[in-house]
């Protein structure tokens, strides 16, 4: 079990450190579509090769985050009924749900985008569009995006055995403070009492 949990921390370490350079792609598109927006409205001038690197970057966040977002419990989660069995059960769904539902989704995907990918890269597939960029590049990153989760998947396989056996922390727990749909929660409930505070002082 050491030798599992010391694979499943060098699995996070990778992740982490790809999630957490990813996050900077976001200001990176956002940069580049507002520069794009300017010089088109004020020379009128614009090219297919910026709104296709706005298009290759989001999926780049999407595809690259996702074992990252996974890891740290961010994804959304319909919990409705397993909230109500215990921890223990929880943890057995979760393993249930990654070994039979994750794995083998995220392993097809990457099994069905490699031969994708590589068609695209012998070809030297080009866009469609005048100016366009080259296909490639992004068509690779779906085969590495679904491996990031797959790896994702066993480590937090890991951590639920773990758990199981008493040999690590709860995996579902959120890896800081309380997760973003608790924090919704919370601010929506403010801006009711907000709501019904002004509602009764204007009575």
């Amino acid at each position: 079990m050491n030798l599992l949990l010391t694979f499943s921390r060098a699995i996070d370490a990778v992740i982490y450190a790809i999630g957490r350079a990813v996050i900077w792609l976001t200001l990176v598109v956002v940069l580049i579509s507002a520069g794009n927006a300017i010089i088109r409205k004020t020379f009128h001038f614009s090219s297919n090769a910026w709104l296709e690197i706005q298009w290759y970057l989001f999926g780049a966040i999407f595809l690259l985050a996702a074992a990252y977002t996974f890891l740290k419990n961010e994804h959304v989660r319909v919990d409705i009924l397993s909230q109500q069995l215990s921890k223990r059960k929880q943890i057995i769904i979760e393993i249930a749900g990654v070994l039979f539902f994750m794995l083998p989704a995220c392993l097809l995907l990457v099994d069905l985008s490699i031969p994708f990918f590589v068609q695209s890269y012998v070809t030297g597939e080009q866009s469609s569009n005048a100016g366009g960029l080259v296909r490639w590049p992004v068509k690779l990153l779906i085969p590495i995006g679904f491996s990031l989760l797959v790896l994702a998947g066993i480590s937090h396989l890991i951590k639920c055995v773990a758990y199981l056996a008493g040999r690590g922390p709860d995996p579902l727990a959120p890896a800081e403070g309380k997760t973003a749909e608790q924090l919704l929660a919370e601010e929506i409930a403010r801006e009711a009492k907000l709501k019904e505070t002004e509602q009764r002082a204007g009575e």
